[in-house]
Order: C-alpha cells, then sequence, then structure tokens
C-alpha cells in the first residue's frame, strides 16, 4: 500500500470564483451514490474530490470511477491503518490538513462510513457540512454505521434525508428543521443514466449463466461476516438455499469476506461460486435477470424500486434483521430475512413465489425522483452563506 498522504500543499481549487466545494468519499457505496451528484457539481461548482483510501482495493473503487464514468479524485488520502482506530484517526487527521491547506467553502458527504467522520475536521475548522443521506436510522446499537450516523448527522449544517421517515428522525434528535431538506435517494437518477449500459451487459453469457436461472449474493457487512455465530448461521443457510433450489448462487465476494471464509475453512456448496466484486452495470444487469437477489446491501432497496419502477422488478431478500430504510418496507420494495436458515429459505420462497404471480411491491416515491443532483447544487449554494452567517458568525 501507498504511504499516508499528510502533504497537500501541490493541491489547490481552481480559484475561479466559483463555490469551493470539498467532497470527500472513501467506499464503493458513496461513490455510487454521489455518481451523478458529483457530476453535476463540477459543473457548477470549483469542486475538488477526495477519496480517503477506506476501500482501497480496485475492484471496489476504480472500476466504478470507469462505469460511471467520474473524472478520478484530485486527491487519494491512503489513510486505512492497521486498525479501526488507526483508520478513523488517519481519517480526520488527513481531511483536517487538506481543509487546512485548500479552505474549502463548503463540504459535501454521504451516508454513515468511517469516511463521513471526515465531517470532525470540518467542523472544528468552521467549514459548513452538507451531508446527505442523514436521518437514517436502524436502532440496532450494534451496527458500527449507527454510531456513524448519530454523530455526522448532529455536526453536520445542512442534513439532506431521503425520505420523510428519516427527517422525522433528524427532528427527533433536536436538529434544525429549517436545515433538514428532504431531496429524495440519488440512485434513480446514477441508474437511469446507466440503464441502457447495463441492459447491454454480456455477464451472463461470459459467466455462462442463464438468465432466471441463478440466484445473485452480495455478503460484506461487519455483523454478518465478523461475528462467528451470524457468520456461519449465514452461509449454513445459504448452502441449504443452494442445495434447495439447485442453482448456481453467484457470490459477489468483498475481500474482507473472501478472507474470512478462507481463514474460517468453510465449506461452501458447489453451487455457490465466489466471484470477485462485479462492476456497476454487471452486477445490476444480474441484478434484475436473477431469480432472487439475496443482499446484505443499502442499496438494495433502492435498486428494487428502481427496477420496479422501469417495469423490471426482481425479487429481493436483504440479509439483515432491520433497515434503515422503512419507506422500501412500506411500498413492499424488499423482504427482511434474517441469517438463519429457516427465515430465510421462508423469505426467499415467499419473493419468488411473489414474483411468479407478478405480485409486485411499488415504487418508493423518493427513490425515483431523477433531479436529486440539482437539489443538492441549490442546497449548498443557497446554505452555505447562510450557515456562515448564523452558525458561524462570519460577515
Amino acid at each position: 500500500m501507498e504511504p499516508i498522504k499528510l502533504d497537500y500543499s501541490d493541491i489547490q481549487f481552481a480559484d475561479n470564483g466559483k463555490l469551493k466545494l470539498l467532497i470527500i468519499v472513501g467506499t464503493r457505496p458513496e461513490i455510487i451514490r454521489l455518481a451523478a451528484v458529483i457530476n453535476k457539481c463540477r459543473l457548477y461548482f470549483d469542486t475538488i474530490l477526495a477519496h480517503t483510501g477506506q476501500n482501497y482495493d480496485y475492484n471496489l473503487n476504480g472500476v466504478f470511477f470507469k462505469d460511471l464514468k467520474l473524472k478520478d479524485p484530485e486527491v487519494y488520502m491512503n489513510a486505512v491503518g492497521d486498525d479501526l482506530g488507526a483508520t478513523v484517526g488517519n481519517i480526520i487527521n488527513c481531511t483536517y490538513k487538506l481543509m487546512v491547506q485548500t479552505q474549502p467553502d463548503a463540504l459535501l458527504i454521504l451516508g454513515d462510513t468511517n469516511s463521513c467522520l471526515s465531517a470532525i475536521a470540518a467542523k472544528r475548522l468552521h467549514i459548513p457540512i452538507f451531508h446527505m443521506e442523514a436521518g437514517n436510522r436502524c436502532k440496532d446499537e450494534c451496527l458500527p454505521e449507527e454510531t456513524n450516523r448519530r454523530i455526522v448527522d448532529i455536526i453536520s449544517d445542512v442534513n439532506l434525508a431521503y425520505s420523510e421517515h428519516a427527517r422525522r428522525y433528524l427532528a427527533e434528535c433536536g436538529l434544525p428543521k429549517e436545515r433538514t431538506y428532504v431531496t429524495g435517494s440519488p440512485m434513480a437518477e446514477v441508474l437511469h443514466a446507466n440503464l441502457d449500459e447495463i441492459e447491454a451487459s454480456d455477464i451472463h453469457k461470459r459467466l455462462g449463466l442463464e438468465k432466471g436461472k441463478y440466484m445473485l449474493l452480495s455478503a460484506h457487512r461487519e455483523e454478518n461476516i465478523d461475528t462467528e455465530k451470524n457468520f456461519l448461521s449465514l452461509f449454513n443457510a445459504i448452502n441449504a438455499l443452494a442445495e434447495k433450489y439447485n442453482m448456481p448462487i453467484l457470490y459477489s465476494c468483498h475481500p474482507r469476506s473472501k478472507k474470512r471464509l478462507e481463514q474460517s475453512g468453510f465449506q461452501l456448496d458447489k453451487r455457490v461460486i465466489q466471484h470477485e466484486p462485479l462492476g456497476f452495470h454487471d452486477y445490476n444487469c444480474l441484478q434484475m435477470n436473477a431469480a432472487a437477489v439475496i443482499s446484505d446491501s443499502g442499496t438494495l432497496p433502492e435498486e428494487s424500486s428502481f427496477f420496479t419502477s422501469v417495469s423490471k422488478p426482481f425479487p429481493a431478500v436483504c440479509i439483515r434483521t432491520s433497515t434503515e430504510r422503512p419507506e422500501a418496507l412500506d411500498k413492499a420494495c424488499f423482504i427482511l430475512a434474517g441469517i438463519d436458515t429457516k427465515s430465510l429459505l421462508q423469505a426467499v420462497d415467499t419473493a419468488i413465489a411473489l414474483q411468479q404471480a407478478a405480485d409486485y411491491g411499488t415504487p418508493v416515491p423518493n427513490y425515483t425522483d431523477e433531479n436529486v443532483s440539482t437539489k443538492v447544487v441549490k442546497l449548498i449554494q443557497s446554505y452555505t452563506g447562510v450557515v456562515n452567517k448564523m452558525v458561524w458568525r462570519k460577515e
């Protein structure tokens, strides 16, 4: 790995008279969700994109910049440390130094990753913070993301929620209503812009899979992989699923998941096929043609809602026991399955039966909006000055 970058004297804004915006990402979900927003911000702001290096594998990052037609980040921090404490400390330290050097007018972050803790540095430097995906809560304190959500929501100056559920959670925290907005999810804008390329993917031919005759699996969350009891429960259930349906289960395998499987010596059923993480177009093509999609990804409800809205629904089963997207359950976009064998088999059976009966869920209105990037640009332009005046008393 490259050494941590602590000197940012080579990084500067164009100083072209536009608002100077720093966007910080560090993981695949952030890159995907922010793709349209990043491109829109580059049009209207003087923008620097910084990558913390939280996920440093090319298949978790680089391939998505290519697929989503994103310009490479101006900054790679390489902030991953030997353990969680070192990584979080490095992220805050690196982003602090970058902000001191570049003096951005505003910071934009999305979600609940460790990279979002860069907001701590911005807060101490009195830089207005705009937080997308604010207010999401699963009410499960065992999840590390839940802690990050609470921290980042509280210290952000303008919270941009996906739904009214999320806005209510923010209000319950006592955050100012006048600086909380519902923008909707940015995923529909990204998916719609890439739909032709998703449909044109030849991934089935390359993998020798028949449409509708396989299942797609994505399991990478800390609570599912790093906790021994949950790990064994989940993969015993996956093996049982492969045996019952007697069809390939393609596992898009995160590096951490692959390492955990190797270290444990757990034997996957021969029908469970491990594959390195797939690109955006290939993965979504596999999703919309799968007999069932079994995933612990936070984007699953949004993807399910979008593909239902364009008449390409797929059976979506979430291998978790809680969700921070209750609005998607409101509209029956997915089934919350848990990770034990009985619950997972029942959930998959139900999802497939509903699909065969053409009994689909309803798209979530906040997940089908295709002008979220425009909303974000206008809110950043509108509120940077307001925050400086009302919060930091800058003239």
